[in-house]
């Protein structure tokens, strides 16, 4: 990473950032595995991810701290933004900042940023800060106050952990409800959208969410790490879990679904064609990143019965398209005789796709659209179009 950095080579897709390697390593950016002077702010920002049945694993922030343990000083700011489990802050990486003696002004303060605009909300977000002392939180304020545009004060190091896993929680929650009545419309045979909508329409209550797939790096695992917090408490957050689990399931369920309607369009597994579009966990900001994408599960449970799988994706690349264990294939020649076609993300160029065109003629043809891209399209309401998406087919 320190070598790719140093030449400015990037491994991920974040508008503005290319152009911020380009412009400032080597200028007023520095590079380095080495600490040769003592910094006036630290700031760990490393991946907190969970291992096997949903424990977080923290020797990423471990190593990130005990790497400046001597460098920093009294007066040194230690800003942690990394979503760690409650207490973290203060019961792991404070005792190994200050081995020596050293007390560092120390501050947790929480990245809520999404991919696709991250350098955008970094400024305008109200920027959570938390920290364990006045010294610490006169100091990690004046810091944000440089660039933020306001600055939120909680009363204590875990009050700020609690506001990033409350907010991802909360978020991973909201969705859930969406396939809820996506799996309710599908047994009644009908339309989540049209039922989402009109209880949604002038209605002063928080809107419904539309189903879909729950990804990426962090909805993916900060239930894990809120739950394990709480973990044999009067708080435990069960409610969480139970999202969790409903959540990724979908994948899973998307690939049943696809494939009773493949089989019911007549279609042969040992010979169908096949084209899975959307392997970035979004379409909607942009990204190439596939931490949390719906692919992989969905993948697991769709190989194994159709034998011709191919793949398509407008950001990811292909060669990781191809890790994922099926051919990288150019849309419009995919297109050309495919037997079913599923779009996984909603990424807005699928939406412009000319299906009448791309489509073969007079054959039958599955399409399953999990965000709805086409609905109200004529491409779909031809005869030979079987048209589905979650919790919908027609």
């Amino acid at each position: 990473m320190v070598a790719q950095l140093m030449a400015k080579e990037l491994h991920l897709v974040e508008p503005g950032v290319e152009e911020a390697v380009r412009d400032h390593i080597g200028k007023n950016w520095t590079v380095s595995s080495d600490y040769p002077f003592s910094p006036d702010v630290v700031i760990i920002c490393v991946s907190t991810p969970v291992g096997p049945g949903g424990l977080p694993d923290l020797t990423n922030v471990r190593d990130a701290a005990n790497a400046f343990v001597g460098h920093v000083t009294d007066a040194t700011l230690v800003i942690v933004r990394s979503t760690v489990p409650v207490g973290t802050t203060r019961d792991l990486i404070a005792p190994l900042l200050e081995t020596g003696g050293t007390r560092v002004a120390l501050a947790f303060c929480p990245e809520r940023t999404i991919q696709g605009i991250a350098l955008r909300e970094i400024v305008e977000l109200p920027q959570v800060v938390g920290a364990r002392d006045e010294r610490s939180l006169t100091k990690a304020t004046e810091f944000f106050s440089g660039f933020v545009k306001s600055v939120v004060s909680v009363s204590s190091l875990e009050a700020a952990e609690l506001v990033k896993l409350v907010n991802n929680c909360h978020t991973d929650l909201i969705y859930s409800y969406g396939n809820v009545v996506a799996l309710m419309a599908l047994e009644k045979r009908l339309d989540p959208l049209e039922v989402i909508e009109a209880a949604n329409r002038d209605y002063p209550r928080p809107n419904l969410a539309r189903p879909g797939f729950v990804g990426g790096a962090c909805l993916t695992k900060d239930p894990y790490i809120l739950t394990e917090s709480f973990v044999g408490t009067d708080g435990e957050p069960f409610l969480v879990r139970e999202v969790r689990r409903l959540n990724e399931s979908m994948p899973q369920r998307v690939a049943a679904h696809f494939s009773r309607l493949l089989l019911g369009a007549g279609k042969d597994p040992a010979s169908a064609r096949v084209l899975v579009c959307g392997f970035a966990y979004k379409g909607v900001p942009e990204t190439d990143d596939m931490r949390g994408t719906p692919v992989t599960s969905f993948l697991e449970h769709l190989v194994p019965v159709w034998k011709n799988v191919s793949g398509h994706d407008f950001v990811v690349d292909q060669s990781q398209i191809v890790a994922c264990g099926v051919p990288s294939v150019a849309l419009e020649v995919a297109m050309v005789d495919v037997d079913g076609v599923i779009f996984l993300n909603d990424h807005p160029r699928y939406s412009e796709l000319p299906l009448e065109r791309l489509l073969p003629r007079g054959k039958s043809v599955v399409i399953y659209d999990c965000w709805r891209l086409f609905r109200g399209s004529a491409a779909i309401a031809q005869p030979n179009i079987v048209y589905a998406g979650i919790g919908y087919e027609r």
